[in-house]
């Protein structure tokens, strides 16, 4: 049975709806806007099976880079049941992207024939054959096509760009071809890959032809970290996804930040990764912003009030540290020394596991002795609360409050990191 995607609203590029017929059974279903279960190897990180199950609204589409899975090749050809089953998750769609968001992979080792994919035993070369071939030993029930992203550094010329969707069309093709012949392929979705830098013309030349082909949905590539301009990153989405066509999904890698996802909800994306709370996770911190735009401007605002002090203490340290991969606006850091007697929840109000029976100083102590379960807590926390937010901005559009959202989103932001520039 075929994926469909049905619309139930549009207002001003914000979509609103459902995947459904999803999975080799097509029996599962996505809202949109959603996002992707973020997984290392099909596991999410720092959880098991059991202690993801007591994280509510996770996603149905599981997330797992292509680099960890090249390995077991061998042993999935041998398997035969998919890589869904094998990693203990047959009832969760699986979507194989080319790289790991994790993971910055160097630039400068892509050519006409192959694509350079970075695993744990360090660089490999895929050509469109060879990547076919894992592809059909893993049966994910999507995956991303092979192309040329390698376009996001700044500084990227008209000739490298057009050679980026030369190279991505070229081996969406061959790719298209291969799954023709592959029998255990035909139950599988290929997303079409939009590349071309910073070249407009590149990138609308990319987005016609790739939707001129039959693949099941498209991912705005290359548009992550901080080399692009914002309002350049804004101008190129919307000008892109003006070609795609309506009845097929929009993805995009790198993008996870609270207000950067409003704002590309607004230009017609459609599902979003879940990397974002595993890089809060990583840095010792907990999502602290609040996602309820019932409130009013100068009411309480459940699910991440933060305090005077605590505002200040997040605008000191974001204007300090700066770069992208460092502290947000939407987060505590519980490392610092004022949560060792913090006995209150993480966020109040919130009803994850962590939240429910566990304290700041708590997390805070098990950061400092670097123990394991601190991980498991935070992730578990992190999860939830971004997943959530999820859940809070389809109920925005379906009430046409998705401005307020925006404004509660942004204020937070503004009061922490007024200098700081966005996206």
């Amino acid at each position: 049975m075929k994926m469909k995607l049905s619309l139930s609203k549009v207002v001003g590029g914000c979509r609103l709806g459902m995947l459904t017929n999803l999975g080799k059974k097509g029996i599962q279903h996505m809202d949109i806007p959603g996002c992707l279960l973020y997984t290392k190897m099909g596991s999410a990180p720092h959880l098991t099976h059991d202690t993801l199950e007591t994280v509510k609204d996770v996603p149905v589409i599981a997330q797992l880079p292509f680099p960890a899975l090249v390995e077991l090749q061998e042993v999935m050809e041998e398997y035969k049941e998919g890589i869904g089953k094998f990693v203990g998750m047959p009832d969760l769609v699986v979507y194989c992207s080319l790289h790991d968001p994790a993971v910055i992979s160097p630039p400068g080792y892509n050519n006409n024939k192959t694509v350079s994919i970075w695993g744990f035993g360090g660089r490999m070369e895929m050509t469109p054959a060879k990547f076919m071939t894992i592809q059909r030993a893993l049966q994910a029930d999507w995956f991303q096509c092979l192309s040329d992203g390698d376009t996001v550094a700044g500084g990227v010329s008209k000739k490298r760009a057009k050679k980026s969707v030369d190279r991505s069309l070229s081996f969406l093709d061959e790719c298209l071809q291969l799954q023709e012949e592959f029998p255990e392929l035909q139950k599988s979705v290929m997303i079409g890959v939009i590349e071309g830098g910073d070249v407009l013309e590149e990138r609308l030349r990319s987005a016609k032809e790739t939707a001129k082909r039959p693949v099941g949905g498209f991912l705005l590539d290359g548009f992550q970290g901080s080399a692009m301009a914002k309002d350049t990153k804004l101008e190129l989405l919307s000008s892109a996804v003006a070609e795609l066509p309506e009845d097929k999904p929009r993805l995009i890698h790198g993008i996870g930040r609270p207000d950067e996802v409003l704002e590309l909800i607004e230009r017609g994306v459609d599902v979003f990764e879940s990397c974002f709370p595993y890089q809060v996770t990583e840095r010792g911190c907990a999502l602290s912003f609040s996602y309820s735009y019932h409130q009013e401007p100068d009411g309480d605002e459940e699910n991440g009030e933060l305090d005077m002090e605590e505002s200040k203490d997040k605008k000191t340290k974001t204007e300090i540290l700066g770069g992208a991969e460092e502290m947000t606006a939407f987060e505590i850091c519980l490392k610092e020394k004022r949560y060792q007697d913090d006995f209150g929840p993480l966020v109040n109000g919130c009803s994850c596991y962590c939240c429910q029976n566990h304290s700041r100083a708590y997390v805070h102590h098990l950061l400092m002795t670097n123990e394991l379960l601190a991980g498991v807590l935070l992730m578990m926390h992190n999860f939830q609360h971004y997943f959530a937010f999820f859940c809070s901005v389809r109920d925005a559009l379906k009430e046409d409050r998705l401005d307020k959202l925006k404004e509660v989103i942004c204020r937070q932001d503004a009061e922490a990191t007024p200098n700081a520039q966005r996206l």
